[in-house]
């Protein structure tokens, strides 16, 4: 098999396991779920991922590197400073209009499966992680204390656990105007 279609099928492999495991939940579908959805044999399925621990650690890293690149390119498309934090907040409101949208797959995996898998335990925590940083560095360009940097990780985070739980986007718009606050509070 070529490099190239070795690469299709793990992208297919990949795009159905996000779609199925981010809708139904890790433990509701199985391989022969991520098989038919992607077309890939199951033979060849477990040829790219030795297991279905193997298969949800790849979707949660790729989702973790596409979420976190949407959202810097979006972020960082603004002044630096101020508006570019609260563009964060803008961010998470276009992703909780999105169709589908059911929170954070990386708490949804922890909830699931963090207590017994350190794999899903460990992308949890790298995601969340690389966001505080994120978030550590644009409190840093616009010269706010570094305190700050948590209670704009809450806020973020609180919107999205909120927006799942209430299918409703207003509580991007919520946090933001908290993050307002503290950003004027903090000078």
């Amino acid at each position: 098999m070529t490099g190239t279609t070795a690469e299709t099928a793990e992208a297919r492999a990949l795009d159905a396991a996000e779609e199925l495991f981010y809708a139904r939940g890790l433990q509701a579908v199985g391989m022969d779920a991520i098989r038919s959805a992607s077309g890939v044999s199951l033979k060849r399925l477990y040829q790219l991922f030795p297991s279905k621990d193997a298969l949800v650690e790849a979707y949660l890293r790729r989702r973790d590197e596409r979420w976190r690149r949407e959202l810097e390119d979006y972020a960082d498309a603004r002044p630096a400073g101020v508006p570019r934090i609260l563009a964060v907040f803008d961010r998470l409101g276009l992703w909780f209009c999105e169709p589908g949208f059911r929170g954070c797959a990386f708490l949804n995996a922890f909830g699931e499966l963090g207590a017994t898998s350190p794999g899903v335990a460990a992308a949890a925590r790298t995601h969340k992680d690389a966001f505080r940083a994120y978030l550590g560095r644009l409190v840093a360009e616009a010269g706010a204390g570094p305190g700050l940097t948590d209670q704009l990780l809450l806020l973020a985070e609180g919107a999205i656990t909120t927006a799942a739980l209430t299918g409703s986007p207003e509580p991007a718009r919520h946090a933001r105007e908290a993050a307002g606050a503290l950003l004027a509070s903090a000078g």
